[in-house]
Formats: C-alpha cells, structure tokens, sequence
C-alpha cells in the first residue's frame, strides 16, 4: 500500500481547509478510468482508441467535451444491453441451426478467475455447453430476455456434467433434505433460466435435485454445487450491479472497495491525489482523478438516483461537498464516517449551503453496522454489510425477507 511522506500531506491540510469556501469552479478534469466494467455516466465522452487505462479530458460542464467525437458511455443498463445483444445473437444462431458463440466475455462465471482451482469448469466447459445447444432452448433464452424487459431478478444458470454416470447415480447425503431416489434427471449439461421467484425455465425435465441446485443460482452462483456427485452449477445475473461511489481514497476506502467488489457491487472511487488513488491501492475498482487538489469538480458529475455513495475522504475535509453532491443528486443511500463533534460541523456546513434538515437526516452517520469496528479493515466489513443490508431491503418485500428469515430460523 503506497503512502506518501506524511509531512507532504501535513502540508496540504491547511491549504485544503482554505479553500472548502469557494465556490464550485469550472475546471478541466482528468479521469482516469482504468480496469473498468463500464464508465459514469458524466453526459458525451469521446470515444478513445487503446487499451486501459483510458484518459478522458473534460472541459467541466455537465455533459460537455472537448472533443467533437461523442459517444455516450455505458451504465448499468446499458451493460445489460450488451448481455441482451449477446442472447439475442444466441437465439438468431439457433433459429439458424447454427452453434452459437458463447464467450467468457459475456459468461465471466466461466473465466480463469471466477473459476480458479476448480477442475470441472471452465472456458472450455462453456464451449462444450454451446455444442449441446439446439432450437429447443430458444424458449430459455426468450425467457431471459424477458426477465431483462421487465426488470426481474433473474439468472441464467448451467448445470455442467463432468460425470455423467455419477450424475444420473448421485444420492441423498446423511445431513441434508432428501430428494428421493433418482439423481441428476441425466447426464447432460444445460442451460436454464430462474428468476428469484424460483420459475425455472429449461429444455429438458429436471430432477428435485436438479431443481434444488437449479434455484440455488438466485445465491449467486450457487450454494451447494458441490453437494451431488458428477455435476456443478454456474449462473450469470440478468440485472446489473450497484455502483458504490467511495469519495475519498482513504485506508478505510481501500478495505471497502476490495470487500464490494467481492460481494458484487461496481465500485467507484473519487480522490484527487494519485498517491492514494492508483492501481496499487484500488486494483479492482474504477479511479476518477480529480483536479485543482480538491473535491470541487465532483459537482459536475452526475450520479443515478439508484448509486450508493460513502463519504470516507481522508482527513474529512472534503465530508461536506461529498453529502452536498449525493444528497443533490438524490442517491438511494448516503453514509458518512466520523465522530458526533465533527458530523455536527459538516451539518452546518451542508445546511448552510442550501441542503434541507429533510435531506441531512438521509445520511447515515455514522456509515456502518454496529458491532465496535475500529481499524479500516474492520470499519470495511460494518460498512459493506450496510450496503449489503440496504441492497437486500431495496430488492425484496418486506414478505419476502420474512419468508427467508422464518426459513433460516430468525423470525
């Protein structure tokens, strides 16, 4: 973890502190935007030739660059566009009586990473499962395409053979709900569709085991693919991630953005100081740099009103223009870190730059579950189980969570 001197930092403070006063300025803005899923939705990017990291310069108005070739940049639904072209192609190439291409790119369940010390999946497993498809499973596909039409929470899952006598063989263990006699309905890889309503949607009958490991994709990918002999189970999501913004790359950031990107949020971070904002310290995240040694340029950047934002600048001196930005734009969730003493000045100073009581009171302060963390890695874990909290509540009824309680026994 890359540091600098901290007598260079010390420095900085006091002239960081003088100008929290001044207005928003009109800046061009540097963002380095490098191993990213897809970019902020800032308005016009031009589009640039090359691989990461990319480099866009921004003349700092909302939605306008200095170059004449725009190009709008994709966002979360605009990346679930892109998996619909992909499935469209699919069910082109079948109604063609074609086998069709089936990417890592587009299935990331079955890549190096996601499958690292695994020996029964892989990307070759995902081109093996594309030689199995035929017309029948248009149905499938078509159904997924739907789920995305209709905003549903919904998965295309693969059952991948690797044994196919264990398979159909597979018995009930000693521990676990029995599922009768019969094993693997065959031994066959498939593609199925299941949506969190547990509708499952596939070419062939499936076994109650095949079913019971089918709807454990809705747990992303699956909880028990280990369970039964012969066979796995991948999934991929048909709905995109949220998108964390963390404003500031503080140490506390840093344990925050690894542990998001983990349990599957898209991660942004926003500093101005490349000594606390690089690959190093953010590997999997996305990095926008900021100018003019301040957070000033953060008031032209959009966010959706679906993005969850945590305040953790370091030192927080720039704690309030980070609530004044996400309360502005009205983010699904806001937290903040620090103690009553200094909450209390960021108060004033958010109020008096126009911001409701109304609005103040959305901030969650402090940021984080309550159960005594203390370092940056253990005030990552509150922080993250928060978001992770706010995303279950935000995509499920309240029935539904009941539901899911009762069946762990937490009712």
């Amino acid at each position: 973890m890359r540091r600098p001197e901290s007598g260079k930092k010390k420095a900085q403070v006091g002239g960081e502190a003088s100008r929290r006063g001044e207005a928003f300025r009109r800046l061009s803005m540097l963002t380095m935007l490098e191993n990213a899923d897809f970019v902020p939705n800032f308005g016009n990017w031009p589009q640039r030739g090359g691989s990461s990291p990319r480099i866009v310069e921004w003349d700092g108005l909302p939605g306008k660059m200095s170059s004449s070739d725009h190009v709008e940049p994709p966002h979360s639904s605009e990346r679930n566009d892109m998996k619909r072209e992909t499935i469209e192609a699919i069910v082109a190439d079948l109604r063609e009586g074609r086998t069709p291409v089936l990417a890592v790119e587009d299935f990331p369940a079955f890549s190096e990473e996601a499958t690292a010390g695994d020996p029964h999946i892989g990307s070759e497993t995902l081109a093996a499962i594309a030689a199995t498809l035929t017309e029948a499973d248009i149905p499938t596909f078509e159904r997924a395409l739907a789920a995305m039409d209709e905003g549903d929470l919904a998965w295309l899952g693969f059952k991948v053979v690797y044994d196919g006598p264990g398979a159909v063989g597979n018995v009930d263990n000693e521990v676990t709900k029995k599922y009768g006699e019969a094993g693997s309905a065959d031994g066959e890889p498939l593609v199925f569709f299941c949506n969190d309503a547990k509708e499952i949607v596939a070419s062939r009958p499936l076994s109650p085991r095949d079913v019971f490991q089918a709807k454990d994709v809705t747990r992303g990918p699956s909880m028990h693919n280990d369970q039964f002999d012969g066979l796995t189970w991948a999934s991929e999501p048909l709905f995109g991630k949220v998108r964390v913004w963390l404003l500031g790359a503080s140490d506390a950031a840093v344990e925050v953005a690894a542990l998001a990107d983990h349990v599957g949020f898209h991660v942004v971070a926003v500093d101005y100081d490349p000594a606390f904002l690089n690959e190093e310290r953010f590997p999997t995240a996305e990095r926008i740099m900021l100018h003019g040694g301040n957070f000033d340029e953060l008031a032209n950047m959009p966010a959706r009103p679906e993005d969850y934002v945590c305040v953790l600048t370091r030192g927080h001196m720039f704690d309030p223009e980070s609530c004044i930005w996400a309360l502005q734009n009205g983010v699904a969730y806001v937290g903040m870190m620090g103690c009553v003493g200094k909450n209390s000045t960021v108060h004033d100073l958010v109020v008096n730059a126009g911001i409701s009581e109304a609005d103040w009171d959305r901030v969650k302060r402090p940021i984080g579950l309550k159960f005594g963390a203390k370092t940056p890695a253990e005030l990552a874990i509150a922080i993250v189980a928060e978001l992770v909290d706010v995303r279950y509540r935000q995509r499920y009824s309240e029935a539904a969570r009941a539901k899911h309680e009762a069946s762990l026994g937490r009712e």
